[in-house]
């Protein structure tokens, strides 16, 4: 079990059927509190930028080195499109408008669920700044499929190419 402790009250906690059919969840042995663990949401955008999608290379792990699309955590009490205007801001100075939801992508053996969007650059000059080696566009049939990040990423761009972006 990923943690011990109750958050409310400190009590240990031990995992219970909550509810018949549903998985066994940490609950506390001293005050009730069932700790639900959902997915940590993730946001990011694909957007075009001299006739290629942006793409960034990661200066941190998990994925240092590979390549995505510039998007990061959700914070709480932010507004998912915020989240991804702030992250693209961020990591490659990029501003952009957010313009619809490309798709939910979430996976069994990950905690991250991840929003994308589709977006248009409305200011900026894209630089490697937080978190990222290179920004770099791509065309369509020069994106390094054999490096990039995590299974969402390429799930995610797989998506935008077919649509014909």
């Amino acid at each position: 079990m990923e943690f011990e402790f109750c958050p409310r009250c400190g009590g240990r906690l031990e995992l219970r059927e909550v509810k018949a059919g549903e998985p066994e969840r940490p609950v506390c042995s001293e005050c009730g509190f069932v700790f639900y663990l959902g997915p940590k949401l993730a946001a990011g955008a694909i957007f075009e930028l001299g006739g290629g999608i942006v793409m960034i290379r990661r200066a941190i792990e998990p994925g240092y080195g590979r390549w995505t699309f510039p998007g990061g955590y959700v914070d709480r009490r932010e507004v998912v499109e915020e989240a991804v205007r702030r992250e693209i801001l961020e990591e490659t100075g990029v501003e952009v408008e957010v313009v619809g939801l490309q798709g939910l992508y979430s996976y069994v053996d990950t905690a991250v669920a991840l929003a994308v969007y589709t977006a248009e650059v409305r200011g900026g000059e894209p630089a490697p700044l937080d978190e990222v080696l290179e920004v770099r566009s791509f065309a369509p049939e020069e994106i390094p499929w054999d490096k990039l990040a995590f299974p969402s990423t390429r799930d995610a761009l797989r998506d935008y190419v077919r649509r014909g972006s």
